[in-house]
């Protein structure tokens, strides 16, 4: 692999701006090169008859250096008049206020480049001045992000004084009485492993150990690790308390709190140090290809003033991390560095070939079952059956919840391959655990694996006519599409480690978010779930006809109008439509009050028009009223205009007037402008599936009923995943933009003295 693709791909997403621009670089030597190999040609420059340099063919006649003769200081003192660059650092502040070099003080580097009068020195002058501006870019974030994680340590090592103390008074309550008003005179350095005596004691080594001090406790609180419904009712009520009440489950939920946080930051420092690394290495590849192209030496000055520079000399990010683990192992793993280095440094995730191979095997057999399928109803002749009709209203709806489940998890399969593809960082976008998000192989396994049981149960599940003796159908037959469905939802909650289950958690920890909304703080997970399911309607109505069908319908002569003729039952379809649109209301009204969007608002009324839509359609195709087609149509094209623009400007960040790429964003990720906008017009002709309602086309001379909604709810699923796409891709820029790269954790504990608070 060319070193241009491997530092690509080996870049933080996230900071891709601040990285040097290898790749312009580039371009520049590659003009430069054209510009060189035009001088040779030139025939004024080179005569026909003239013959190329000798300089290969007299490197064959020279004296053999030797091995090792490099790594001597024996090369040559170069003159003045072979110096080809001259490199300055520039400072901005007085000396006193900047010190030296390689204490971070705020310099910049300017290269004068000595040969601009040379032919095609204009080129070369270019180059330099780019390889400034991306080197004083370098140092310039790198000491940014090193000032950055020095005030995270303080922070931490103040949490961690806060734990130790803690750890004291709860598990030796007495002994920490006799110090609680002492204090620690003693110099604190940050994240320096502490010992937990609560006294100053030697040991078998005759070293001394500082004690702990339980002083701190008189300036902390505690923060609320855990949010429940029951915290936030507590909080608008103003009668949540954070007074320390020294217990041991105070003390857990701090220590997995700041443990997270160790976690994090310890990320945090292996990224900025990775970055550090990388940017050298580019600016040495960039400059022994200059030397290459141009037959100078100029590499060995600048990459002196690289070596020499911030972005090397500065070792705080490896001291951060030397301390951070061996706190972390002491503090958090009892000492026991193998588990500590596994939690800190966890191994990267591996693909599976059986599940490639599981993969393919389940496709294959999805497929013969539909080709099993087509020939059992070619061969008997089922499309022309008497019990067609009754097939189409009882069964067909029970099964097609399967085939819509199986197209969502194919569209996200979709869209996690082109997020993988295009370095859309996904798995940090949603807050997954690391190593243990699903890649597409993952979730095409999973719909491949629903297809071929749904497929065979359908399979299983073709008779038409019902037994003259009996009057009914088989119960075993009739009861496989309820067994399904308890099968995949006690897979869902299944506590054992199989099927994913550290997926299965996180998604069931935000449809509890979802329920209890606005009781918890809304996430991007807890929100993009809810859009999930607001493009999943008739897959809950489809549950709420197993509901019915099982347990007030006579299953057995496949008779539902015990369903179809219940008021209540039309009551219900109603309000299955609109409790996700309901929640997405709520969670846009918790963001609204605790003030992180004002927009969403406006966000808020979008999914409320969308509520008065779905309603008003709704009963109209249950009264089939000339009035309520009226309002219907009225509301539902409302509805749609308006969540078209919130879709394409505000979710997509699309139609910019004034960008760089006309009618889009400054910054796009696929290489085809063209998409974007064919993107834009499918989703406008997607939303407007709901005519086929208010314009009473309820079936088809070739197309029964059923099938025509099963048809506009997979064209909805196909939108939403369309959406999923450039929903998470925005999102992505917005990280990019502010430079965040891992996570933000809470910590256990906020400390006010005076004027610190953290």
């Amino acid at each position: 692999m060319k070193f241009g693709k491997e530092f690509a791909s080996q870049t933080v997403p996230e900071w891709q701006e601040a990285y040097m621009n290898y790749n312009y670089l580039k371009t520049l030597l590659k003009e430069i090169l054209i510009f060189r190999h035009r001088q040779f040609r030139s025939p004024e420059n080179h005569p026909v008859n003239s013959r190329p340099p000798l300089q290969k063919r007299m490197s064959l006649f020279r004296a053999f250096s030797g091995l090792t003769g490099g790594y001597g200081n024996t090369s040559p003192k170069k003159d003045k008049e072979d110096e080809v660059i001259l490199v300055s650092a520039m400072q901005h502040q007085s000396d006193e206020e900047l010190g030296d070099i390689n204490n971070g003080s705020n310099h910049s580097y300017q290269t004068i480049f000595l040969r601009s009068s040379e032919d095609g020195g204009e080129f070369e002058l270019v180059f330099f001045r780019k390889l400034d501006d991306e080197f004083n870019k370098v140092i310039s974030f790198y000491r940014s992000k090193v000032e950055e994680v020095m005030k995270q340590a303080e922070e931490l090592n103040i949490q961690m004084d806060a734990l130790i103390a803690f750890r004291i008074k709860v598990n030796d309550p007495d002994a920490a009485t006799h110090f609680i008003n002492q204090t620690n005179t003693g110099v604190s350095y940050p994240l320096e492993v502490i010992h937990e005596e609560n006294q100053e004691k030697k040991v078998d080594d005759g070293k001394e150990y500082k004690m702990a001090s339980l002083e701190v406790l008189n300036h902390i609180k505690f923060n609320p690790t855990t949010e429940s419904p029951r915290s936030t009712m507590k909080s608008v009520f103003r009668i949540l308390r954070s007074d320390l009440h020294y217990n041991k489950k105070e003390l857990k939920d701090a220590q997995e709190k700041l443990k997270q946080a160790f976690i994090e930051f310890h990320e945090k420092l292996r990224l900025l140090k990775n970055y550090a690394f990388l940017n050298q290495l580019a600016f040495s590849k960039i400059m022994k290809k200059y030397d290459k192209i141009t037959s100078r030496n100029a590499s060995d000055a600048y990459l002196r003033m690289v070596e020499e520079s911030y972005l090397s000399q500065s070792d705080e990010v490896t001291k951060l991390i030397d301390r951070v683990e061996a706190a972390f192992v002491k503090h958090f793993c009892n000492g026991n560095r193998h588990q500590g280095m596994n939690m800190l440094r966890p191994k990267a995730k591996k693909d599976r070939h059986r599940v490639t191979f599981f993969v393919g095997c389940f496709f294959g057999c999805s497929l013969a079952l539909v080709v099993a399928i087509i020939i059992t109803i070619r061969a008997r002749n089922l499309l022309k059956s008497e019990g067609r009709n009754q097939y189409m209203n009882t069964i067909f709806p029970l099964y097609s919840l399967f085939g819509f489940l199986v197209l969502h998890l194919l569209m996200f399969a979709g869209n996690v391959y082109y997020w993988t593809r295009y370095r859309v960082n996904y798995s940090f976008i949603f807050g997954f655990k690391q190593s243990t998000e699903l890649g597409f192989r993952e979730v095409l396994l999973l719909a491949s694996g629903l297809s071929v049981v749904t497929l065979a149960g359908v399979l299983s599940n073709l008779e038409m006519d019902m037994d003259r003796n009996t009057q009914s159908y088989k119960a075993l037959t009739e009861l496989v599409p309820l067994g399904l469905v308890i099968v995949v939802l006690l897979i869902a909650v299944c506590p054992f480690n199989i099927f994913y289950r550290s997926s299965r958690y996180f998604m069931l920890v935000c449809l509890w978010h979802c329920i209890c909304a606005p009781f918890y703080t809304v996430t991007l997970p807890d929100f993009f779930l809810a859009d999930q399911f607001t493009s999943q309607v008739q897959l809950l109505r489809s549950l709420q006809f197993y509901v019915c069908y099982y347990g007030w319908g006579d299953f057995k002569q496949r008779n539902a109008e015990t369903c179809s003729q219940s008021d209540v039952y039309d009551v219900i379809f109603i309000v299955i439509a609109v409790v996700p649109y309901w929640i997405r209301v709520l969670q846009c009204i918790r963001r609204l009050c605790e003030g992180h969007d004002s927009t969403q608002a406006l966000n808020g009324l979008k999914y409320f028009s969308t509520i008065v839509a779905v309603v008003t359609r709704t009963i109209y195709s249950q009264r089939k009223e000339m009035t309520m087609r009226i309002v219907a149509t009225s509301t539902s094209l409302f509805a749609t205009i308006f969540s078209t623009y919130w879709d394409i400007v505000k979710d997509w960040g699309l139609l910019c007037k004034n960008s760089q790429n006309p009618w889009l964003r400054d910054k796009l990720i696929l290489p085809n402008r063209s998409i974007y906008f064919v993107a834009m017009v499918a989703n406008v002709i997607l939303r407007l599936a709901w005519m086929q309602t208010v314009l009473d086309i309820t079936s088809a001379p070739f197309l029964h009923s059923q099938a025509l909604i099963a048809i506009v709810a997979s064209l909805e699923i196909i939108r939403r995943g369309i959406w999923n796409f450039f929903r998470l891709e925005n999102e992505h820029l917005n990280n990019v933009g502010k430079f965040r790269a891992v996570k933000s954790v809470p910590l256990p504990f906020s400390y006010e003295d005076g004027n610190k608070d953290l």
